[in-house]
């Protein structure tokens, strides 16, 4: 029997820890703080019950199944980590307004693990940290309160997660995990647990490369989005398509006859902005470990550019609400809005760093009346929200955009018109289509979209 403890029962955690249970062999401990807003799952983990709300494939019954077998139980009890073999650390780790990250959290998880921990025990930091964490925080904090040697009395791994919500099992289990021990021994032992699990390849390396590569996955994709919306900025003022120059731009083909040349082409979507848990601090804790532990001191203009110009999305779209309120001939102050989407992925309940919500407090206490909507999304706590979409559409003046949601593609724009006090729609996600919304009369905006047609259009509709 292989003792497990899995620290944070959030969209890494939960799944984790599920899949390690349903491992023969494996006995598994969630821990979660009774803290206001998570004791709740305590409760329901121990009653076989998800509670990751979106759709998760696979995932409620397999929580269901350990919960049978008997193998998989949570609770906020410390001792749990004096019998572990192995503990698996997934806690939040945000960076604040200064792009600082905060580790208190962390910090205080891998005091108690050293107070508690045994002789012996694999330490798997799975939270995404900043390059240097795991050598010159973690590694320390642990030897100090264990009074044991990392390397020769425990062992301790960086191992990052590649999850995305509605697919969890799937990411976890099909792609490649990277393991990166501080020393050999470590990685070896790291990538012995994970194979339990892990069907797709198993990458050793070192912890500081681990960190680096987990953290530049991110900033990748922060970097690409950021070109596209670059590219939507200067469509609108050239008075051009983003979605036409994106599409031509990626017709270009991959040539397998002259691999070296590789002509493909990639453009993202541009749209509202960027959310989620790690994209809006990832690029923030690569810079974080540069600045702390490079060896010359080096500023990465591009990667700190783009995450500038995505946090700016939401302000754009401002921009452009009173541009096509303008057109009206309304003032913000005195134009009821409303806002579809709040989570920050689509067809999903996750609302971590939603862009929604700094556009939220960009239009708050501006404009007459301004309500969020989301059919996933019951509450949040600075924003007005309603799951009944004819609330949040009857007699308002601007529908903006946030989160392409499904159920946002099937709304007629006509529907809308009879619906509306006034029928401007600003989109941040390419739900609408631009000619249809003008030819009924819309003031319309979108983020790409030519702005000189929109005036042209709806200057000669009726």
């Amino acid at each position: 029997m292989m003792n497990i403890v899995v620290v944070g029962m959030g969209y890494v955690g939960v799944p984790v820890a599920a899949l390690l249970a349903d491992v023969p062999g494996f006995n598994v401990t969630g821990l979660q703080r009774r803290s206001g807003r998570s004791a709740w799952k305590i409760a329901a983990l121990n009653q076989g019950k998800s509670v990751i709300e979106a759709e998760e494939p696979g995932l409620p019954e397999l929580i269901k199944r350990i919960h049978d077998k008997g193998t998989f139980h949570v609770t906020d009890d410390l001792s749990a980590y004096r019998e572990a073999d192995a503990i698996i650390i997934a806690v939040q780790t945000p960076v604040d307004e200064n792009h600082i990250p905060q580790y208190e959290s962390l910090r205080s998880v891998l005091a108690d693990i050293g107070e508690n921990m045994k002789s012996g025990a694999l330490i798997c930091l799975e939270s995404t940290v900043a390059p240097g964490t795991t050598n010159h925080l973690a590694k320390p904090i642990l030897e100090q309160h264990s009074g044991l040697k990392a390397g020769r009395d425990f062992s301790l791994i960086f191992s990052y997660e590649r999850v995305m919500v509605g697919r969890l099992l799937h990411n976890l289990t099909l792609y490649d995990r990277i393991v990166g021990g501080i020393d050999p021994e470590s990685t070896r032992r790291g990538i012995e647990l994970y194979r339990h699990i892990v069907k797709a390849n198993l990458h050793p390396t070192d912890a500081l490369t681990a960190e680096v590569a987990k953290v530049t996955e991110n900033a990748y994709r922060d970097v690409n989005i950021a070109f596209a919306n670059e590219i939507a900025i200067i469509c609108e003022s050239l008075g051009v398509n983003v979605h036409d120059v994106r599409r031509f731009v990626n017709s270009l083909p991959n040539d397998p006859s002259n691999p070296s040349a590789n002509p493909y082409r990639n453009m993202h979507t541009p749209g509202a902005g960027v959310g989620g848990h790690c994209l809006p601090k990832d690029s923030w804790l690569l810079k974080y470990g540069l600045d702390a532990y490079g060896s010359f001191k080096f500023e990465p203009n591009l990667i700190t550019g783009s995450r500038y110009l995505n946090d700016n999305m939401p302000s754009h779209m401002k921009d452009l609400t009173e541009e096509a309120l303008k057109e009206k001939s309304l003032r913000l102050r005195d134009a009821k809005l409303t806002l579809l989407g709040v989570a920050f992925l689509e067809n999903s309940d996750d609302t971590r760093n939603t862009p929604t919500e700094p556009l939220y407090k960009l239009l708050e206490g501006q404009c007459r009346g301004l309500i969020a909507h989301d059919p996933h999304v019951k509450e949040y706590e600075t924003m007005k929200i309603t799951q009944k979409l004819n609330e949040a559409v009857n007699d308002s003046d601007c529908l903006i955009v946030v989160t392409r949601h499904k159920e946002y593609l099937s709304i007629k724009p006509a529907t809308l018109k009879k619906q509306m006090r006034t029928p401007i729609i600003v989109d941040g996600r390419n739900v609408f289509n631009q000619e249809e919304c003008l030819k009924l009369g819309f003031s319309f905006r979108g983020v790409g979209l030519p702005k000189k047609a929109s005036a042209k259009l709806a200057g000669s509709s009726t």
